[in-house]
């Protein structure tokens, strides 16, 4: 059994090394920067399934650090909560396969509401519908998934959720976001305390 997960770990950790760092991340940061901190819009995240949910973990780590995010159900969106958009926000969208219907179907209802709002999608096919309409797009590397059917999205929600990472720290560096930032952001829980303690806030 530990031999199996040290295996598992290993697989894991190969992928992550794997990704492929370009100026890609660079010019993603720009753009989020741009239309966050610039042209005071927000950047709205998305994805279907388990990728929606890693898109939801990194609006919420932006949006703590300083960046206002929020997530955007794609089916969500067909129902109203497209009104979320407005037209100087920036979009960050993932989909291992670059295909999901719903984020295809997304983009194109915001194209009709505000056709200059841009994405960034991370995905694992660089050869997709979504790549084609991307502004930018940020590859995984496609790493096999260490699930035994090969099927479960397992290591690339773990890439997406290191991109997603690193997207907030280069951001966080761009901005000079600072403890006392973070203490404003954070008043409560050991993370609040543990900030103010580092800013020199108090309570």
């Amino acid at each position: 059994m530990k031999e199996k997960i040290l295996q598992i770990f290993e697989k894991e950790a190969i992928a992550i090394r794997n990704i492929p760092v370009d100026d890609i991340f660079e010019k993603a940061t720009e753009l989020i920067y741009k239309h966050v901190h610039r042209l005071h819009g927000k950047l709205i995240t998305s994805g279907m399934g388990k990728a929606g949910a890693i898109a939801n973990n990194i609006a919420t780590t932006f949006s703590s650090t300083g960046t206002p995010a929020v997530f955007l159900h794609p089916s969500e969106a067909q129902h109203g909560d497209l009104g979320i958009i407005q037209e100087n926000d920036v979009m960050l969208i993932i989909s291992n396969s670059g295909k999901t219907r719903e984020l295809i179907e997304l983009v194109e209802l915001k194209n009709n509401l505000f056709p200059r709002v841009p994405f960034v999608v991370i995905t694992g096919n660089p050869d997709s519908p979504l790549v084609e309409k991307a502004f930018c797009t940020i590859f995984t590397g496609a790493p096999p998934e260490v699930c035994p059917l090969g099927l479960t999205p397992t290591t690339s929600t773990t890439v997406f959720t290191v991109i997603g990472d690193a997207l907030v720290v280069l951001m966080m560096e761009k901005i000079g976001f600072s403890p006392v930032d973070y203490a404003r952001r954070h008043h409560g829980g050991y993370l609040g305390e543990k900030s103010r303690e580092q800013s020199g806030t108090g309570n």
